[in-house]
């Protein structure tokens, strides 16, 4: 069973910064791209920050310049250091993973997502 869990959210208040990670375990044989999306309350999700299995990287112009995202192969974690954090950054974020695992006996290649974490931004 592949799972993907984040962690680091919380509460911050404007100008702060927070870091998000997100673990995933299983009988995983690779991870390709690595994202980042998140969804405001009555707003459709949207992609935030993506990273390639060669460490390409890309961020939504709302982010550039606060938001960094990075892995770590050897431990299968993505990451976003959030800086500058502003209230309109207040949301539910989802890290999402491209990857192949093996499933009852099969290899087999899915895009997974994690439960999401809260990051509320406010004073």
């Amino acid at each position: 069973q592949v799972q993907l869990v984040e962690s680091g959210g919380g509460l911050v208040q404007p100008g702060g910064s927070l870091r998000l990670s997100c673990a995933a375990s299983g009988r995983i044989s690779s991870i390709n791209a690595m994202r980042w999306y998140r969804q405001a309350p009555g707003s459709e999700r949207e992609l935030v920050a993506f990273i390639g299995s060669g460490g390409s990287t890309s961020v939504a112009e709302s982010v550039k310049g606060r938001f960094t995202i990075s892995r770590d192969n050897g431990k299968n974690t993505v990451f976003l250091q959030m800086n500058s954090l502003k209230p309109e950054d207040t949301a539910v974020y989802y890290c999402n993973a491209d990857l192949v695992a093996v499933v009852a006996g099969l290899s087999s290649r899915d895009t997974y997502w994690g439960q999401g974490t809260q990051v509320t931004v406010s004073s």
